[in-house]
């Protein structure tokens, strides 16, 4: 029984970001319920994750995130899996960018076994890894037009991005193309050449985001900012970090695939505009200056498979055991930095692989981040905290 004679326990403001049609609330919301939604194509909009905010006046006091709504226990599916399953469950947590999930995975076992696979995989799954970041940073720069209440044409180059992915892979959201060794399919000259061009297209629709952030209005500035110091404490990542100033890039600093010959395409000229200062200007201007270095590494991918020959894959047994062993692989995801912890006993499925998603710092540090956000402004926040629910929650 509760004591009355202990002052009441101040009862937060529920925050909810997802989707109206997902049911996640009646329309309207209750009292002290707040449902935020970033718009129809915004990756939020898949799953949910809730805030739970003290109020103080008309900004957060103090905050909550509240995590596992959409917790399946991948990790733990993997444990039943032999190695082949579980690289067709990979891209399920990070449906804005499924390649990228598949590859570190891919990487930890074929380094675990010793096995090099042929170069122009490494290529083509270059490719696919920046075809995905393309993908998943358009998404969230989606919600500047949203904003603005201007029509958007970024659900159409999404649409046409997710097609290219069909042609060559058999399906628009997972892929499913890695492979043990390599790839299960090759891509043709065509379908190279157009990839190269629906990738150029994205840069008028980066140029255009970049106004639009340019063009944000006051309320941007009073948003806490995302500093180096919080950014080492809770292990942010990818995109947030570099925002702040932190040279941090694993296709970089520990480069794998095609990345060793692909540095000066990565490079990421500094704006005057907007100073890599941990804002939300930041953030989003970083999305939209990384997808320009995504074209050009695609342009220079294509290039170089023009003069590769085949094969994509190297050929094994029908059973894969790994050796005994303990590994870690990390790839630059969209989001920041993806891992895996793999843990071998010489079976056909692993004793343990654990997961390191970008998406779980990176909203971990909203904790620290919120206290001080005015509360209407805490839509805007939200948009510029690139994260994916399913790779939260796994």
């Amino acid at each position: 029984m509760p004591d009355r004679n202990q002052p009441p326990v101040d009862q937060p403001t529920r925050v909810l970001i997802g989707s109206p049609a997902a049911g996640i609330v009646p329309d309207p919301p209750p009292p002290g319920v707040i449902l935020l939604d970033l718009g129809a194509d915004h990756p939020t909009r898949a799953g949910l994750l809730e805030l739970r905010i003290w109020p103080d006046g008309t900004r957060v006091g103090r905050a909550e995130v509240v995590v596992g709504a959409m917790h399946r226990g991948a990790e733990k599916l993997y444990e039943v899996r032999d190695y082949r399953q579980i690289l067709m469950l990979a891209d399920r947590h990070d449906w804005q960018a499924p390649a990228a999930a598949e590859t570190v995975i891919a990487l930890a076992c074929e380094r675990l076994l010793g096995l090099e696979i042929p170069v122009r995989a490494q290529w083509l799954r270059t490719v696919l890894a920046e075809h995905a970041r393309i993908t998943s940073h358009l998404g969230f720069l989606g919600y500047l037009w949203t904003r603005n209440g201007l029509q958007s044409p970024v659900p159409a180059l999404r649409e046409r991005l997710r097609r290219q992915l069909q042609v060559l892979t058999g399906n628009r959201v997972h892929p499913m193309i890695n492979r043990l060794g390599g790839l299960a399919a090759d891509a043709d000259d065509q379908w190279l050449a157009a990839e190269d061009q629906l990738a150029r297209d994205a840069l008028p629709v980066a140029d255009r985001a970049v106004e639009l952030i340019t063009e944000l209005g006051p309320e941007a500035d009073r948003i806490p900012r995302l500093d180096a110091q919080l950014i080492k404490v809770y292990g942010v990542s990818g995109p947030a970090a570099r925002a702040a100033g932190i040279d941090l890039d694993l296709r970089v600093h520990q480069p794998y695939l095609g990345y060793p010959e692909l540095r000066r395409e990565l490079r990421v000229d500094a704006s005057e505009a907007v100073p890599l200062n941990g804002s939300v200007r930041a953030r989003l201007w970083m999305l939209a200056a990384e997808i320009g270095s995504s074209v050009r590494v695609i342009g220079r991918c294509v290039e170089r498979l023009s003069e590769l020959p085949g094969p994509v894959s190297v050929r094994l047994g029908k059973i894969v055991k790994l050796p005994e062993g303990e590994i870690y692989a990390a790839s630059e995801a969209p989001l920041g930095t993806a891992g895996c912890y793999l843990v071998s006993r010489g079976e056909k499925t692993p004793w343990r692989l654990k997961l390191r998603t970008p998406s779980f710092n990176n909203v971990a540090a909203l904790e620290a981040l919120l206290p001080g956000c005015p509360i209407d402004d805490l839509e805007l926040l939200m948009a510029s905290c690139g994260y994916v629910v399913g790779d939260i929650d796994k």
